[in-house]
């Protein structure tokens, strides 16, 4: 539970507008009936732990004291987006990273200031399960892990490297100081996205909403931003071209 729930509230934060019949399985998720089972048992722990505590800790810290433990968190992922901007042959972006890290951590107060925004440089974000779907790892099932969320079996797979290249797993002097700055950056994470619990309460199938958000963000974020068009989309957007 010390970082519990995490995928979970990403899981929240990446739902959008996405209608699927609640009754469709498609190829990419033959461990449904499973999948949905544990996600029963997820969100029940949410609501009875972690989105209490979300919603309190909004009520209690001030924004900018939240801003500030977003940025720290995000900082700390820095040094694994630069290993994977590398691994991908992006020796620019991979660089682009270590100054981000550099800069925030002293500038910016150990990363409480985002001061490399100010200055231009963008986030580049990576992690290992993208890093091994540039190498051609298939993506398997999707798969939901137990207090984790949704996921993919190439991201579950390569999840104990994105921990191990994090540089607060390694804090071994107060076990304690790490496992309290481990549950603040869950607490803020799943604070982040309550707002945005309200486009689940719309989705006919809350599952689905969250499966489909979750694989078209990862595509997205593995891509780039620029994910190709399959052949259906590609004729989909042909048609609309000629309509005008």
């Amino acid at each position: 539970m010390k970082r519990g729930l995490a995928l979970l509230a990403i899981g929240f934060l990446l739902t959008g507008c996405v209608t699927v019949p609640a009754d469709q399985r498609v190829d990419y998720d033959p461990l449904e009936p499973l999948n949905r089972g544990i996600y029963g048992v997820n969100d029940a722990v949410d609501r009875a732990t972690l989105k209490p505590l979300a919603k309190g800790y909004n009520k209690v810290v001030p924004e900018p004291v939240r801003n500030g433990i977003t940025n720290f968190s995000r900082n700390l992922f820095t040094p694994r987006s630069a290993i994977n901007n590398f691994l991908q042959g992006k020796p620019g972006n991979g660089f682009s990273e270590l100054m981000r890290f550099a800069v925030n951590s002293t500038v910016g107060i150990g990363g409480l200031v985002d001061i490399a925004a100010h200055l231009g440089v963008e986030e580049k974000t990576e992690d290992f399960g993208q890093t091994a779907a540039v190498w051609g790892v298939p993506q398997g099932p999707y798969v939901v892990i137990p207090f984790l969320g949704p996921s993919t079996l190439r991201d579950a797979v390569m999840m104990p490297l994105d921990v191990a290249a994090d540089p607060l797993y390694h804090y071994d002097d107060k076990q304690s100081v790490r496992n309290s700055l481990y549950a603040m950056r869950l607490v803020n994470l799943r604070a982040r996205v309550l707002s945005i619990e309200e486009l689940l309460a719309d989705s006919a199938d809350p599952y689905v909403t969250i499966r489909e958000s979750y694989l078209q963000n990862r595509e997205f974020q593995i891509y780039d931003g620029d994910p190709p068009l399959d052949d259906d989309e590609f004729y989909d957007e042909f048609l609309e071209e000629e309509d005008y």
